[in-house]
């Protein structure tokens, strides 16, 4: 996932460069509606990823822009990572996402009322989860 390799000028090829793996999709997943925001957190996650490569994607998603890591205010021993603007713009994608999830695979009834509320209004929700996500 690094911010110089290419496979193509294509824009969704050089977009799946920087967040299109699994991991990345669902860290950034995790960051937007998980409220996770450490390692651990990460590791935590049902999808029971490995630490070599969560720390690869993690990594990625920093050098690339997408998330940021500041100082854990309780643990010096911590970091805490959070979506940049680059992060957060990709609320949109990830909402049709679920959206078409919704359509066509069985989601847990808590999703489909964060859904329903998404496609009741897009803009609105985007506007608004997309603050939320700025204060975090």
């Amino acid at each position: 996932m690094e911010t110089s390799k290419k496979r193509s000028e294509c824009p969704l090829s050089c977009s799946l460069d920087v967040f299109g793996d699994k991991w990345s999709l669902l860290i950034i997943r995790d960051l937007m509606f998980g409220n996770k925001c450490t390692y651990n957190d990460f590791l935590k996650s049902g999808e029971g990823i490995a630490t070599n490569i969560l720390a690869s994607r993690l990594k990625g998603l920093e050098e690339n822009g997408v998330v940021e890591k500041t100082a854990h205010p309780d643990s010096k021993a911590k970091i805490l990572y959070k979506l940049t603007q680059k992060g957060i713009d990709l609320l949109p994608i990830i909402m049709e996402i679920y959206i078409w999830s919704d359509k066509y695979l069985t989601i847990p009834a808590d999703l489909k009322a964060t859904i329903k509320e998404a496609k009741k209004d897009k803009d609105a929700f985007v506007k608004t989860t997309s603050k939320e996500l700025k204060k975090r």
